[in-house]
């Protein structure tokens, strides 16, 4: 039975769904867990290993290790894996090619039609870097889409929206926020305005956060290690994995436990909701200000707005819900499982897009769009949708900013990976509810070791193996 596929290859994690001529489900890609995780490990002979075989190593090899390198596409800047310079391209390619090995083998034949998805605010630049990505790995006729219209796609796949009905869909993953305003048309799903974006706000940057917090309240006591010592690198690698955990757990439980094993010292560190959400409020102020100015620039009011959707996985967290709703006073929707919610909306505009003679738009559901020559989309009206064009058309080569373009605008630009806790690098986190004695003092905000990341040399093609 022919099949398509959705990929959403985000920061933290990646997420597949296939399409049936009857149903679409989520694909399993993780040991026990639907996805898997945006990681990639470098071994000794060369190869590189991906998902969960990677993530299994991180704590012993943390050096040869790459995480979040979504964030930095469109940054010259390479990801340095164990000394060894690598593109961020070549590391999603490795991603989505074991991501398309799984699915190959557990279906037994090659998807008829394959659509990713990718961030709503991005330009033509890093669009076109990320095209290069399925080309690379022989999807040549592969289909893009925005994150955000592909969570409406399964949205209006799932439950009856009106013609001319409005949506606001809230993306807030493990990387990246995106807001976007959608009105669903006979045609397709129609953008309105200008969808806003921050760069650096995410799962990630709340772990950052957590991570702050038990530095702060053990009297800066990871201020003080020897990144020389390996069993402080696997220590500190570990107390990482802890801090996700935690803030996983804080959406469920009222409060949780963190253990903190370093060389010689075992503490165990308390940390409530109310603490949480006090490192995270602000962030996610920022987040529904960018929604708002994306309402704006729609010229949509609130009311006008049949439901806020929100999706990524960072969305679980109750604080989210709670200001989103108060902010805007409409219906929230909450995807049973938000982070597959953009895969599932993708597999579905893959199915009708291998249905339908190609260029076409897609009746009732989001655009998709091959790659459009020079990065651009046709205006109509205040909405917009990308013209399709024929999916058999190889993307062209992504232009380099010297010769084609010139860089992208400060505000949509990639910076490489930053220590873990200086204020460029993640939005500024207020102090926890429940602040520590006044003896213990907040150490400097640079002063937590970390594994240098970063070069200017260039990247050499390296082995690709699928994980075991």
């Amino acid at each position: 039975m022919g099949y398509s596929l959705g990929v959403d290859l985000g920061t933290t994690f990646v997420a597949a769904a296939v399409a049936y001529p009857t149903r679409v489900e989520t694909f399993t890609l993780g040991d026990r867990t639907v996805v898997t995780p945006t990681v990639v490990y470098l071994r000794e002979d060369g190869v590189i290993v991906t998902s969960e075989a990677a993530s299994r190593r991180s704590v012993s090899n943390p050096d040869r290790v790459g995480r979040e390198f979504k964030r930095r596409i469109g940054d010259p800047t390479p990801v340095m894996l164990g000394g060894t310079p690598h593109a961020v391209t070549d590391l999603l390619a490795a991603v989505l090619r074991d991501v398309l090995t799984r699915v190959t083998q557990t279906e037994g034949q090659q998807p008829e039609r394959v659509v990713l998805t990718h961030p709503a605010n991005w330009g033509p630049f890093r669009r076109g870097l990320f095209e290069q990505v399925p080309t690379s790995v022989g999807l040549d006729d592969a289909l893009m889409t925005t994150e955000p219209e592909a969570a409406a796609a399964h949205y209006a796949a799932t439950r009856d929206l009106e013609e001319d009905e409005i949506v606001a869909v809230y993306d807030l993953g493990g990387g990246t926020f995106d807001a976007t305003v959608l009105r669903k048309r006979a045609d397709g799903v129609e953008i309105l305005g200008n969808p806003e974006g921050i760069e650096r706000l995410g799962g990630v940057d709340f772990d950052e956060a957590i991570l702050s917090f038990v530095n702060y309240t053990s009297g800066g006591a990871l201020t003080e290690l020897d990144m020389r010592d390996p069993q402080t690198v696997t220590a500190l690698a570990r107390l990482r994995q802890d801090c996700v955990l935690a803030k996983e757990a804080l959406s469920i439980d009222d409060e949780t436990i963190l253990p903190l094993f370093l060389p010689g010292q075992h503490v165990n560190v308390p940390i409530t909701r109310a603490d949480f959400e006090g490192m995270v409020r602000a962030p996610i102020e920022s987040t529904i200000q960018a929604l708002s100015r994306t309402l704006r620039s729609a010229g949509v009011a609130p009311e006008d707005l049949s439901a806020v959707l929100l999706v990524g996985g960072s969305s679980r967290i109750p604080l989210v819900a709670e200001m989103v709703s108060a902010a805007l006073g409409r219906p929230i929707m909450v995807d049973t499982h938000p982070k597959y919610a953009v895969a599932l909306g993708a597999a579905t505009l893959a199915r009708v897009a291998a249905r339908a003679p190609w260029p076409a738009a897609i009746p009732g559901l989001g655009q998709v769009t091959g790659p459009v020559p020079n990065g651009h989309s046709p205006r109509n009206g205040r909405g917009r949708s990308a013209a399709p064009v024929p999916a058999v058309k190889p993307p062209a080569p992504a232009p380099t900013p010297p010769r084609v373009e010139s860089p992208p605008p400060e505000s949509q630009r990639t910076e490489p990976p930053a220590p873990p806790f200086p204020p460029a690098a993640r939005p500024p986190m207020p102090p926890p509810t429940s602040a520590p004695p006044a003896s213990v003092q907040t150490p400097p905000a640079t002063s937590v070791p970390t594994t240098p990341s970063r070069t200017t040399a260039a990247a050499p093609e390296p082995a690709m193996a699928s994980a075991p």
